[in-house]
């Protein structure tokens, strides 16, 4: 009897336990993984949002780079960790819509398998040609496309926004597109400005200063506007694709179970700081487009964009 009644009192101290520890989060830092290395836009808004929510809590938050297996193996690691509010992640387009779609072994459910708290925005992609091409609109890029058997263009890699967006769009006006992937923004990127290939579908971000200087035609965005600095560059949705509203977004997530109010602190926090001026000028140089979303809005968001891309990245790894 007296081990019951031991074990009865212990129950009843920790139940109001675990609301006491959400309510007083962070007791400790805070990690927040991002699934690549250094150095890339992913690193820098996870270190620019590490240092907001360090600010806005008093609390440590720091990054920790987890690369390997194409952001596999860092999102796997927050899905198998305590949902107490000490692991959160860098998420996105690439790492919870991609990934998953072009790796059926990759051991997570980007949906199921995680609380996904707040929006930070999307970057968008752009259809570039070198001036060699010989065409300056999206209209007489199309007239020559079909003209052709074949063209090629170049992405970032297979499974990229860029692949995605050109075979969507291929696949839309039944025009013949074949993709040359590249490991990489970078390497695409130095040959499509060499003029070794003419065609491009990657990063505005990336692209922009080449453009800038004349060596490459920007001729679509996929982004919902046209960007502030080459205002006469329509956007795909405009020119008559309004499903062709593609970014490379990025979000703040943890793993499945995390307490609410957790995720309300991190959510407000998130979205009362869009509006800093040192976070709109960070945004902004990275062509980072901002939108502030409940929890339950990302939510819907991702499995929109699941039902959206995932077909697509079936066509483009079969062809």
């Amino acid at each position: 009897m007296t081990n019951v009644l031991a074990a009865l009192v212990a129950f009843l101290v920790l139940v109001p336990a675990a609301p006491a520890r959400a309510q007083d989060w962070p007791a400790k830092p805070v990690r927040i993984v991002v699934p690549y290395g250094a150095g890339g836009a992913a690193d820098t808004l996870g270190r620019l949002f590490a240092e907001v929510l360090a600010t806005a809590f008093g609390k440590q938050f720091y990054v920790e780079n987890r690369p390997g297996g194409g952001s596999v193996v860092g999102s796997e690691a927050v899905a198998r960790s305590a949902p107490d509010g000490t692991t959160l992640m860098l998420s996105g387009m690439a790492t919870h819509v991609l990934a998953p779609a072009m790796n059926k072994q990759a051991g997570f459910d980007p949906v199921r398998d995680f609380t996904h708290v707040a929006y930070f925005g999307g970057a968008p992609n752009a259809f570039v040609v070198h001036p060699s091409f010989g065409v300056t609109s999206f209209k007489e890029f199309l007239a020559r496309v079909r003209s052709e058997a074949d063209v090629p263009y170049v992405s970032p890699g297979v499974g990229s926004v860029g692949n995605l967006v050109a075979e969507y769009l291929a696949a839309k006006d039944n025009i013949r597109l074949t993709h040359v992937p590249y490991r990489g923004g970078a390497a695409a990127l130095t040959d499509l400005v060499a003029g070794h290939v003419k065609v491009g579908m990657m990063s505005w971000s990336t692209a922009r200063e080449h453009a800038r200087a004349g060596k490459l035609v920007p001729l679509a965005m996929s982004s919902a506007e046209r960007p502030k600095d080459f205002p006469d560059v329509p956007t795909l949705k405009e020119l008559g694709y309004p499903d062709l509203v593609a970014t490379t977004w990025w979000a703040l997530s943890g793993p499945a179970g995390l307490p609410q109010d957790i995720v309300d602190k991190l959510n407000h926090e998130i979205n009362r700081s869009l509006d800093l001026p040192q976070v709109r000028k960070q945004l902004e140089q990275e062509e980072v487009r901002t939108q502030a979303m409940t929890p339950a809005e990302v939510t819907a968001f991702l499995q929109s964009e699941i039902a959206k891309w995932v077909p697509v990245v079936a066509r483009a790894i079969a062809k």
